[in-house]
């Protein structure tokens, strides 16, 4: 065997061995243990260290070699004696991480033996590796907090749609477990509704394009179907491109905003409604007072009598459609007063039951003790009707079942919100209206189509309806919930708020009235060319002198001019240049004590509540007969 050490040429063993002392990045120091009288270690000397060591712990220019560990570490106790100790003493090298002194900094330390209670420790700083690491960690902790608390679905893929990750919100959006998804396609799952639209969306990414809130339907685990939206990013990540998806549900958001647009769709049907409702009457006015006059000026025996009657009948008819527009607007009520809703359904018992078919059975559900509801009665009775012949003809020839119950809930916020027309409602006790019926039911498409003007599903221009309905629910400050399932039946609940006023109270008949006065004067004021001409017709037929006013501004001049004569004023509430309202105030401030009747097609009880207390004499509904005015004229003047 050939001994290198002594071959010309070879390199010296020990020259090296020095040269990676001196050299080493790492601190090198050679130590022996120093034992007390009884021979255990208390401390450790150093004997020599290399240039790195001195650095670290010594500086360049001060001596290390003989120095003890706590006059080098300045630490009280010699550090790291008890793991140092057993080695120093024969024991197996040890590597380990910690600190050997109070500067904070961490170190790799490996300690090796060297006999006789001699050994060498080798120090690396690893500060700095350390602080990139527990940087590195909290990093990773943030975008793990992010990426599973994010309110909602994110998926990391590749771009042919496999799953590399997601968080919490994704399985609970598809319902499946995330060890059912990773690796796999979303294609497995058939979430999307359609296909088409992943396909198009995850060309569009692996092409390096954006995708901004791609609006879908996604099918869950249960196969509930939700609106979705997403949106996605391509991006490089350890040299292959992935797809980061963050998607929300907006299924709530999409049924509110068709919710607000059927509102808005029914407010502005309302609008429409009212607004054809007043200029029809205005019209109707004139037509029913012709048609009074001339009847009024004609022979009892003259052939043209039938037909002014009969002309009077069809403007009747069209008032009664007037009325219901005006239901539908919400603005139909006349006289509001606390009413029994169990007693009105009993009263209307033998109409009902006559206006249904024979096959059906009536049944009734009263609760007792139930508060009043501040209502007009003729307007309830019309829904009670519209609601009970729906019924009957959802049954058809068939035999069937139509049940009205009436009973008290507490309605919280949560149960009005699905209501319609509770838009502005506040939870609290409402009497309701129930009346379910055992017919063919209402199919999906239509629910929200059913209380449009004139919509049926039987055939064409059959009235208002259920719009009619609507409309008085709307105007008595309630709501109306349809539960409805093909073939199952359909049940209308209706709500209206629990009266704080009592039962009401026996009307006591006026004692007789005096003589009406026949003349004085009655400044008329109107936009309408019609009824100007029809009430200065009829007013001077009934020995009245007339002074006629085409708007507000010129019947404040004319009473100006005429103060002293003038007897009573009656206003239309809608004119031009000033309107009632402001006419009506002028003239209180003219005249204090001038007697107004105010006309207008729109409804009573909002005319008294807006002039309540500010000493209107009178109100006339349009349309109105010449025996109508007139008599609300002699009402005024006999009080």
């Amino acid at each position: 065997m050939v001994d290198r050490d002594k071959q010309p040429g070879s390199l010296d063993r020990q020259q090296v061995f020095r040269s990676l002392y001196l050299h080493m990045v790492e601190a090198v120091a050679l130590s022996e243990l120093v034992c007390d009288e009884t021979g255990q270690p208390v401390n450790y000397r150093i004997l020599d260290a290399n240039p790195q060591f001195r650095r670290c712990f010594a500086g360049e220019d001060r001596a290390i070699a003989g120095r003890l560990a706590t006059e080098v570490f300045a630490t009280v106790e010699p550090p790291l004696l008890a793991d140092l100790a057993p080695v120093a003493l024969g024991g197996q090298a040890v590597r380990f991480a910690g600190r050997i002194d109070a500067s904070g900094r961490f170190y790799d330390i490996s300690v090796v033996p060297l006999g006789e209670g001699h050994f060498a420790m080798i120090l690396l700083d690893i500060t700095e590796r350390r602080r990139g690491e527990a940087a590195l960690r909290f990093s990773e902790e943030i975008f793990r907090r992010i990426f599973d608390l994010f309110p909602g679905p994110i998926t990391l893929a590749e771009t042919d749609g496999t799953i590399i990750n997601c968080n919490e919100e994704f399985c609970r959006a598809i319902g499946y477990t995330r060890a059912e998804i990773i690796g796999r396609k979303t294609t497995t799952f058939s979430t999307w509704l359609d296909p088409a639209q992943r396909a198009l969306m995850y060309a569009r990414l692996s092409q390096g394009q954006p995708v901004d809130w791609l609006e879908f339907k996604m099918r869950q685990r249960d196969g509930q179907v939700r609106t979705m939206q997403i949106s996605g990013r391509p991006f490089e990540l350890a040299g292959r491109t992935v797809v980061l998806a963050v998607g929300r549900d907006i299924t709530e958001l999409r049924h509110l905003e068709q919710q607000m647009l059927h509102s808005q769709k029914l407010e502005s049907l309302g609008v429409l409604a009212g607004g054809i409702a007043h200029d029809f009457n205005n019209l109707l006015t004139g037509i029913l007072g012709n048609a009074d006059l001339a009847r009024s000026e004609m022979s009892p025996l003259a052939p043209a009598r039938a037909s002014l009657e009969g002309i009077e009948s069809a403007a009747r008819r069209a008032a009664d459609l007037c009325r219901q527009l005006l239901a539908y607007s919400g603005r139909g009520r006349f006289l509001v007063e606390p009413i029994s809703m169990p007693e009105l359904v009993e009263e209307m018992g033998h109409l009902l039951q006559v206006s249904i078919s024979k096959r059906v059975v009536l049944k009734y559900h009263f609760a007792k003790g139930l508060p009043a509801v501040d209502a007009d009665a003729t307007q309830l009775r019309q829904v009670v009707m519209n609601l009970i012949v729906n019924a009957s003809e959802a049954i058809g020839e068939r035999s069937g079942v139509i049940s009205v119950t009436v009973g008290l809930a507490h309605c919280d916020a949560d149960y009005l919100e699905g209501c319609l027309g509770a838009d502005n409602l506040q939870p609290g006790d409402f009497v309701y209206l129930e009346v379910a019926d055992t017919g063919h039911g209402i199919e999906a498409a239509d629910l929200n189509r059913i209380f449009d003007p004139f919509f049926s599903t039987k055939f064409t221009g059959r009235g208002l309806g259920l719009a009619a309905v609507l409309g008085i629910v709307r105007g008595h400050r309630g709501a109306i919930r349809v539960y409805s399932e093909s073939g199952k039946g359909t049940t209308f609940k209706l709500l209206f708020p629990a009266s704080e006023s009592g039962a009401r109270e026996p009307e006591v008949k006026p004692a007789p009235a005096a003589a009406p006065q026949t003349t004085g004067t009655v400044l008329l004021a109107d936009d309408e060319e019609t009824i100007r001409s029809l009430g200065r017709r009829m007013l001077r037929a009934a020995g009245f002198q007339v002074i006629i006013a085409a708007d507000g501004r010129e019947a404040i001049e004319k009473f100006v001019a005429n103060m002293k004569d003038i007897d009573v004023v009656v206003l239309d509430l809608t004119m031009p240049h000033s309107d009632g309202e402001a006419c009506f105030r002028e003239l209180r401030q003219l005249k204090p004590g001038v007697k107004v009747i105010l006309s207008s097609g729109y409804n009573e009880q909002d005319i008294v509540n807006r002039f309540a207390g500010k000493g209107l004499a009178g109100f006339v509904q349009k349309p109105y007969t010449g025996s109508e005015l007139l008599a609300k004229i002699h009402e005024v003047l006999g009080k």
